[in-house]
């Protein structure tokens, strides 16, 4: 039979037609997906069981955040303790602070206050949003933080000083 005679009876319906049967690849014959460096060294999220009482935390990081704007303490003080959101928003009010300060002739003073309160809940698991009522001399001021368990630690990923 010839190669034109035979492509001639072939059948072309696609009942007749059988389907391939593949043999099953070898474990090191399969392509896996790009390596996502983020699933095992990126930010790790804890549970708040596993992590320590937030309520030191948060006094400690409004007593810093207040001498910070009041420049009698360097922002970096505070940067392994907040997330990079929150470091570049202090930077802003930081320069602006200062920036205030020089332009009415203030030197640099520690602030005087006393933490009157401290307010928090747990929205979700690893999860603490927080006020702190801070008194002074002529006012009286709230810092609303939020906490964020990662790498079995307390991050905050938010801070306002209200």
């Amino acid at each position: 039979m010839s190669a034109a005679s035979h492509s001639t009876t072939a059948s072309t319906d696609p009942r007749e037609v059988q389907p391939r049967r593949h043999k099953p690849a070898l474990s090191s014959k399969i392509i896996n997906a790009p390596f996502q460096s983020d699933e095992f060294f990126g930010r790790q999220p804890s549970t708040t069981r596993t992590l320590p009482d937030p309520a030191p935390l948060l006094e400690n990081l409004t007593r810093c955040v207040i001498e910070i704007l009041a420049g009698a303490r360097e922002l970096e003080q505070i940067s392994r303790w907040v997330s990079d959101e929150v470091y570049r928003h202090l930077l802003k009010r930081v320069v602006l602070s200062a920036r205030a300060r020089r332009a009415r002739n203030q030197p640099v003073a520690r602030p005087n206050f006393a933490i009157s309160s401290t307010q928090f809940s747990e929205p979700g698991d690893g999860v603490v949003e927080a006020v702190v009522i801070v008194r002074g001399r002529a006012r009286t001021r709230a810092v609303a933080i939020r906490l964020e368990g990662l790498d079995n630690r307390w991050r905050a990923t938010a801070i306002n000083v209200l």
